[in-house]
C-alpha cells in the first residue's frame, strides 16, 4: 500500500479509500462493518479527529512466532481523555508465556489460563475502535500483531490508519537535519521510547508495559505533541501511517 506511508501524499490508496475497498469484499460480517465504518477525511483538523489510544502487550517481538497477551483501549479527543470508556482485556495466548515476558508485563500462567482468546473479545474490540483513528507508540507492534491473530482466525487480515506518536517523535529527533547533525558529530541518537518522549513533554512517568496504561500515557503522549509541535488545525492525514 505505497500510498499510505508515513511522509507520501496519499493520492491512489488512501485509508477512506483502502477501507471502502475491504468492507466490500470482507467475509466476515464484524470485519465488514468495522471498515464499513470508515475513518475520518484526512483533511480533517486533529483536534475534531475521533481518537483511540491503543496498546497491546505480546509474549515476545515476532508476529509469526508470539502471541498477543493483553490490551488496552483508551477512546479519546485532542480535549479530553474519559477514562470511564477505558477498556482493557488478558488474553489467552496462543503460545507459551515466557520467564522474560511475564517479567516484563507481570501477567502470570494463572491470569490466561482461564482468559479469553482474541477471537471472544474481537466484537468488542473491532466496535472500540469502529470510526476512530488508532492512536500507538511504535505501529510496528500493534499493526503486525493484531493483523496476524486476526488472520489466524477469520482467514483475513486487519489494517487500519493510525497515527504513531514514535514516529512523531522520530521526525523530529531521527529524520530532521539537527538529528543528521548530531549524528554528524557523533552525538548518540535521542531516545524515542515512551518513557523518554514522554519525559520530554513533562508528562509524569507510569509504570510500563501495562497495555491500559501504556495506552492512556500515548494518548497523554499524542496530546502534548499537537499542543508542542502541531496545531489542532494539523490534518489527520499529516499524521497518521
Amino acid at each position: 500500500m505505497r500510498a499510505l506511508r508515513p511522509g507520501r501524499r496519499r493520492d491512489a490508496l488512501s485509508w477512506p479509500d483502502y477501507l471502502a475497498e475491504r468492507a466490500a469484499r470482507a467475509g466476515d460480517s464484524g470485519l465488514a462493518a468495522f471498515f464499513a465504518a470508515g475513518c475520518p477525511d484526512p483533511a480533517t483538523p486533529i483536534a475534531e479527529a475521533p481518537l483511540a489510544a491503543l496498546d497491546i502487550e505480546t509474549t515476545g517481538l515476532e508476529p509469526r512466532r508470539h502471541a498477543i497477551v493483553s490490551i488496552g483501549l483508551v477512546p479519546f479527543t485532542l480535549a479530553r481523555i474519559p477514562l470511564r470508556e477505558r477498556r482493557y482485556w488478558v488474553l489467552k495466548p496462543t503460545r507459551e508465556l515466557t520467564e522474560r515476558s511475564v517479567t516484563l508485563h507481570h501477567i502470570t500462567h494463572a491470569e490466561v489460563a482461564g482468559a479469553p482468546d482474541l477471537g471472544e473479545v474481537l466484537p468488542d474490540l473491532l466496535d472500540a475502535l469502529r470510526g476512530r483513528i488508532a492512536v500507538v507508540h511504535y505501529r510496528h507492534i500493534e499493526r503486525p500483531f493484531l493483523n496476524e491473530a486476526v488472520k489466524a482466525r477469520l482467514g483475513e487480515g486487519l489494517r487500519f490508519p493510525m497515527i504513531d506518536t514514535m514516529s512523531l517523535e522520530a521526525r523530529i529527533h531521527r529524520q530532521s537535519l539537527w538529528a543528521r547533525f548530531r549524528r554528524w558529530l557523533g552525538r548518540p541518537p535521542v531516545s524515542i521510547r515512551l518513557h523518554n518522549s514522554r519525559h520530554r513533554y513533562g508528562l509524569p512517568a507510569y509504570q510500563g508495559h501495562h497495555a491500559l496504561v501504556d495506552a492512556l500515557a500515548t494518548a497523554e503522549l499524542l496530546q502534548a505533541q499537537v499542543a508542542s509541535r502541531y496545531s489542532p488545525d494539523t490534518p489527520v492525514g499529516e499524521l497518521w501511517s
